[in-house]
């Protein structure tokens, strides 16, 4: 494998990195960098700002916005973003229904859908967690039953991230419940989330955030031809789904960004009569997590090469697992290196998260203290949704190791 960029693929780099450093409001770049909130319109508009450029969809098909790329082109792409920081394009409509709708949907849909699903023009949220079925994803218990040309949903589904923001939402319901495997009597249906019936409710979290949410489905009725590819079939396009997501889960960039941001602090916080950044058993950890860093991004980089050249459709790569399980855990370590260096400056609360209100208060220490404690606990989730990494160890030992 060759580990260093040719001159083709630095050029591209510098391209993205001009585009970022042109196009990217300096107002979003700094909330990124401190930890904070953007606010919805935020990453609306420079989704909109890529996808004019022909770059929130590269891995799509060429037919829908995709961009006849190499692996390496799409890793620079995504690094850069999450480096810079920018917004990434919105993983629920990039990564995760459009890939689905673009390999499994029939053309009706995939006109409907996929222009608007680019252009951040729909909104889309993720319908599979249920308060009893999140890791055991397919003992889901929503369903689906068939009454002439529409389907009538009814259930509960929880967790769900940004649902106060979505126009629709991508469902896995039971549409048999006399399946012989519980896998087998699902299905994959779209629904716009104004549909009477439709219940959002936020769920509160510790630090007073509203980032996820439930959703509540009572006789909520669906075209029938809202139903992605087969009936019953829908447990192959989850996985599909969830072997994208978990690739994107891994966020190189971002822990490289912040890996960064922790070395700057570090070198002006004080440990003793010297610098945090010299002492030993900071340097020591902080190493240790570049390093993991390192060989994730060689990893990737080897998953999405066999990715492109095996193709989109079929069975997702198993060594996605491998990307989901280190990047989740190196994320985490990184807020704990945040910890180390802000200290006791991550003790005051800021009450407020909404991404317009700065509060009138003056921040004690630097701008990411603040953010630093309710990040920490905040992060302790990634190492569960997509799939927890407990189930991800399964999926290696059965797919990869054979056993």
């Amino acid at each position: 494998m060759e580990l260093s960029f040719s001159p083709e693929e630095i050029a591209f780099r510098d391209e993205v990195r001009a585009f970022i450093r042109d196009n990217l409001p300096g107002d979003v770049q700094k909330r990124l960098i401190e930890g904070r909130e953007i606010g919805k319109q935020d990453i609306v508009d420079w989704q909109r700002k890529l996808n004019a450029k022909g770059w929130a969809v590269p891995h799509w098909p060429r037919a829908w916005g995709g961009q006849d790329w190499s692996p390496v082109q799409e890793f620079i792409l995504l690094d850069e973003l999450q480096s810079a920081p920018a917004p990434s394009p919105l993983p629920f409509n990039v990564s995760m229904v459009g890939p689905v709708i673009a390999t499994f949907g029939n053309d009706e849909q995939k006109r409907k859908f996929l222009p608007a699903t680019a252009n951040l023009d729909i909104w889309w949220c993720q319908g599979f967690s249920e308060p009893g079925a999140g890791s055991d994803l397919a003992g889901l218990k929503t369903t689906a039953r068939r009454e002439g040309d529409h389907y009538i949903i009814n259930g509960q589904k929880t967790w769900t991230t940004l649902a106060q923001y979505a126009d629709w939402i991508f469902v896995l319901a039971r549409t048999n419940p006399g399946a012989e495997k519980k896998q087998q009597g699902i299905s994959f249906i779209l629904v716009d989330m104004k549909t009477p019936g439709i219940t959002v409710r936020p769920i509160q979290l510790i630090d007073g955030g509203h980032e996820v949410n439930e959703v509540w489905f009572d006789e909520v009725k669906v075209p029938a031809e809202n139903l992605v590819g087969e009936e019953n079939k829908g447990w192959d396009y989850a996985k599909f789904l969830l072997g994208n997501e978990r690739t994107g889960i891994a966020r190189v960039g971002a822990s490289k960004q912040r890996l960064r941001r922790i070395r700057e602090l570090a070198a002006i916080e004080r440990a003793g009569d010297a610098r945090l950044i010299d002492a030993p058993w900071f340097r020591e950890k902080l190493a240790d997590v570049e390093i993991d860093l390192k060989a994730l991004e060689i990893t990737q980089l080897r998953v999405l090469a066999e990715a492109r050249k095996s193709g989109k459709h079929g069975r997702p790569d198993p060594k996605s697992s491998i990307l989901k399980i280190k990047g989740s855990e190196i994320q985490q370590a990184t807020t704990e290196l945040l910890l180390d260096v802000v200290g006791p400056l991550a003790m005051p609360f800021q009450g407020s998260t909404d991404p317009d209100d700065d509060g009138n208060a003056m921040p004690i220490g630097p701008d990411d203290a603040a953010e630093a404690a309710p990040t920490y606990f905040n992060w302790r989730k990634i190492s569960i949704y997509g799939g927890s990494n407990e189930i991800q160890r399964n999926i290696i030992a059965k797919a990869i190791l054979g056993f």
